[in-house]
């Protein structure tokens, strides 16, 4: 809560302020981190060693993603009441265009080597189970629309009694084998928990911003806790993870406040602003030069490596969506006018959120 009463969020909605500093670099390092577990694991998987990479994908893996649902679901208090056409445009039709396009651009990279495996026929049928089964990397965005909808269809139900919920769901650890299943088990209570809890959110990140040191001495116990209980192996127990996800999604809000607050390294801001735009990408160039230094021993070292694949795919990724503005393929990245099903009235106080 502000000052004065009233809601962080509405104070946002109210100023109009077209960017939260902090919820970007928060963005920032959580889309550098699904970079490097990609690249890091894949390079290993690949060349059957492990690198000193391997132990910082290790450390972040507990809250790797939680920070990233929770963000997502930060400023969802902004517009869950809109009415269900703009909501589904802006929260459902978004997403499933850039699902349906850029799972259609790495199948057709793909597609050859799962035809000589088997036949062409059946990588199409790969291809049509992909809207099923979500593909490859993509399946975060797959996912976020499921979220959005139960958020709003169980808007009038009694807040707590929904996070009790997920929060078991979470615990339950389940295992069906359906990514949508199983992922909406695992993260849900980290996005319902960043639309529920986006005050306490707010005022955490005004906390570390006023006051850095106590801020750097929590981080330092966080740090701590964390990496003790992934070494011990009990970071995946039932409770266990979701305190490791809640307490780790709150240490990169911290980070990204602090680093907002003394104007470090501005390209994960830059990252978090175009978050999207590397998440849809950064599989090409990621691939590529794995599949490049693998074949040509140019880095003999495994961590070295996944570190240079992990720079490539973000760098890459801003290249490719710089490469399609130079070019005109815009719609790479840019939901074309054909693909609204509400009127375009952006509004510049929700552009972090959406």
């Amino acid at each position: 809560m502000t000052s004065n009463g009233t809601s962080a969020v509405t104070v946002i909605g109210q100023t109009g302020s077209s960017r939260v500093d902090w919820v970007d670099y928060a963005k920032g390092i959580c889309i550098v981190m699904v970079v490097m577990m990609h690249s890091v694991l894949g390079v290993e998987l690949a060349s059957g060693q492990t690198g000193f990479m391997h132990y910082v994908v290790a450390f972040a893996k507990p809250f790797r993603m939680p920070d990233f649902f929770m963000i997502s679901g930060l400023f969802l208090p902004l517009v869950i009441d809109r009415d269900w056409r703009t909501y589904l445009d802006r929260k459902v039709v978004h997403f499933a265009y850039f699902y349906v396009l850029w799972v259609t651009i790495q199948f057709g990279f793909k597609a050859p080597a799962f035809a000589a495996e088997s036949s062409w026929s059946h990588a199409g049928y790969l291809y049509l189970e992909s809207f099923i089964e979500p593909f490859g990397t993509l399946w975060f965005i797959y996912e976020l629309p499921i979220f959005f909808v139960v958020a709003k269809a169980t808007r009038r139900c009694p807040p707590l009694l929904i996070w009790g919920v997920a929060a078991l769901l979470e615990m339950a650890h389940t295992s069906t084998g359906w990514t949508a299943i199983d992922e909406f088990g695992a993260r849900f209570v980290y996005f319902y928990s960043g639309y529920l809890f986006a005050d306490r959110v707010f005022a955490l990140s005004n906390r570390a911003r006023k006051d850095p040191h106590l801020a750097l001495a929590a981080l330092a116990l966080w740090a701590f806790v964390n990496e003790s209980l992934v070494q011990l192996g009990v970071s995946e127990w039932p409770l266990v993870s979701l305190s490791l996800g809640l307490a780790g999604a709150c240490a990169i809000i911290t980070i990204g406040t602090l680093f907002a607050h003394m104007g470090w390294l501005n390209f994960l801001r830059f990252c978090g602003e175009h978050s999207i735009v590397i998440y849809l990408a950064f599989f090409l160039p990621m691939a590529a030069t794995r599949t490049l230094l693998l074949h040509t021993g140019l880095i003999h070292d495994v961590g070295v490596m996944s570190l240079t694949v992990t720079a490539v795919g973000l760098f890459g990724a801003l290249a490719v969506w710089q490469a399609s503005l130079k070019f005109g393929a815009n719609f790479l990245f840019e939901r074309p006018d054909a693909f609204w099903i509400a009127p375009k009235k952006p509004s510049p106080a929700l552009q972090a959120a959406e």
